[in-house]
């Protein structure tokens, strides 16, 4: 059995964020010992390295959450998995138009620079210019 700050240690997780995963449902709530103190075994490892991992991979909470019901029931189709997965790779894909878009902008930015002085920059030109950016290149969110 592990105590909170074992368990955090070993997933790499703090132990705010487990209280958190606790208290959303995330993580179930923890065995104690006689003087209250939170107690973990290998089962509350594993889901908390699952819940890490998949966080480190971009899902949701409520991604994750239906990710470990669908965990809990062995019986349940794969392909509820797979939609899943699915839907964070599209958002994923997403993000990275929008890094892409950014990427040409500054790049943009940089070779219509020639480096004289402030006044004549075309990296503040195009600052100030936001809605120039906008129309060219979509929406883009920070």
């Amino acid at each position: 059995m592990l105590a909170i700050g074992m368990l955090a240690r070993r997933t790499g997780t703090k132990v705010q964020t487990i209280r958190y995963y606790e208290q959303i449902g995330l993580m179930p709530e923890p065995g104690r010992t006689v003087g209250g103190q939170r107690r973990y075994g290998d089962a509350e490892l594993d889901r908390l390295a699952f819940i890490r991992h998949a966080r480190q991979l971009g899902f949701t909470l409520d991604a994750i959450r239906e990710l470990l019901d669908l965990s809990d029931n062995p019986e349940r189709s794969c392909a509820d998995v797979d939609t899943i997965a699915q839907r964070q790779l599209r958002e994923v894909e997403a993000r990275i138009a929008r890094l892409e878009a950014l990427r040409i902008e500054l790049r943009r930015m940089l070779s219509e620079c020639d480096r004289d002085r402030v006044a004549d920059c075309r990296v503040l030109e195009v600052l100030r210019d936001h809605e120039e950016c906008l129309s060219e290149h979509g929406r883009i969110e920070a």
